[in-house]
């Protein structure tokens, strides 16, 4: 009866987690904020947000006024 019950249990070690997948799933969710802040920092202000200042670790993106057409700027 042990020896079925050792073919029936799995190979590998059930109790393993993968760390690696974890740590890929927590970076990229910290860049996702990141980068979300900065873009709805940098879109139009929502109301009641029109006469608050820009958080100094948040970058300037200037708007080009018709992007994409025209002549390359190079």
């Amino acid at each position: 009866m042990h020896l079925f019950m050792q073919a029936a249990s799995p190979t590998f070690d059930s109790s393993h987690f993968p760390y690696a997948f974890t740590l890929v799933y927590i970076v990229g969710f910290i860049a996702a904020v990141t980068i979300g802040s900065i873009a709805w920092y940098n879109s139009k202000r929502p109301a009641g947000w029109e006469s608050k200042e820009r958080p100094d670790f948040v970058p300037k993106i200037d708007k080009e006024e018709t992007p994409g057409l025209g002549e390359p700027k190079s």
